[in-house]
């Protein structure tokens, strides 16, 4: 557990095959507040650690987003902390209450790595806020789709928890990495959008949900938005030139031309083959849109990413 801010913890949740990848951040005071749990798998993980920390009490959970990763946790965290009660997109309540369908979902297009992360359990109705009635003194909550419809970010305590709406980011110490996590279904406008709409509060600490804690919001944020643009740069002019590209074809050419993605060499070979296959799933979403775009009238990206309801 590393201490980043006197009131402020990013506890990794580390799992066989995911060292140093899921995370949840911990923020100490009146109120007690979690940011995402981590798959279910973790939770365990989590529950323990909290309990190491000396945590007693959980009053909110944020979600970001729902996607098994990041909220397949909540149901362990809540079975411990009955009285913590959890934001999420209003659009994301009923697949917590039920999530059949979103596990269903993972595992059509993840596959052996849904099973890695766990299946989620049922969360009682009672300890769900949708999150336009969020009411929580110093919390802004914003909606920022992108990686995921039902994606938000929350500006709490001088930081700006922003899921992946802000891209994965990686500190490599003399260094660093940044990725997009654009899944099919995915609309470079509105993740645009999303990032101009975090760019528009004050500058705070930016924190990723996949452990990551950089000092300056707006030069992170004006950062990706950049990478966003150079990625439908890059693969739209590959696809002119080879309509037929794949997307592994167009991930050796992003990992050629883009500079944020300059490290990736520099990654354990562990990190290097999971960021392989995040990056093949961004492009595909990437490949989606400007393809559905190129149609013309009409044409129009996958409504599914698969992951989410």
């Amino acid at each position: 557990m590393e201490t980043m801010h006197p009131r402020l913890l990013a506890i990794p949740l580390d799992r066989p095959g995911f060292d140093r990848f899921f995370s949840a951040w911990l923020i100490q005071g009146d109120p007690v507040v979690i940011v995402d749990t981590g798959p279910a798998g973790a939770g365990d993980v989590l529950v323990s650690a909290l309990q190491a920390w000396g945590v007693r009490r959980v009053d909110y959970v944020l979600l970001t987003h729902i996607h098994l990763d990041h909220a397949g946790g909540l149901a362990r965290v809540l079975d411990h902390y009955s009285g913590a009660r959890t934001v999420c997109h209003r659009k994301a309540v009923p697949h917590l209450k039920d999530p059949s369908r979103l596990w269903a979902g993972s595992r059509k297009v993840l596959g052996d790595l849904a099973d890695a992360y766990g299946p989620p359990r049922p969360v009682p109705p009672a300890a769900l806020i949708p999150h336009d009635e969020a009411c929580i003194k110093g919390l802004t909550v914003l909606e920022t789709p992108g990686h995921a419809p039902h994606h938000l970010s929350f500006s709490y305590r001088g930081n700006l928890f922003a899921g992946e709406a802000a891209g994965n980011f990686l500190d490599l110490g003399q260094g660093d990495y940044l990725r997009p996590a654009t899944p099919p279904r995915f609309l470079l406008e509105e993740a645009l959008e999303s990032v101009g709409r975090m760019r528009a509060l004050e500058d705070q600490a930016l924190c990723y949900a996949h452990i990551g804690r950089a000092p300056g919001s707006h030069v992170m944020l004006d950062r990706f938005r950049d990478q966003l643009i150079r990625w439908a740069e890059i693969l739209g002019s590959l696809l002119r030139a080879r309509p037929e590209a794949d997307a592994n074809d167009c991930v050796d050419r992003l990992l050629r031309r883009d500079p944020e993605l300059a490290r990736f060499p520099e990654l354990n070979a562990e990190t290097r083959q999971r960021e392989r296959f995040f990056l093949t799933n961004s492009v595909r979403g990437y490949l989606e849109y400007l393809r559905g775009r190129g149609k013309g009238p009409g044409g129009s990206p996958s409504p599914n990413d698969g992951h989410t309801p």
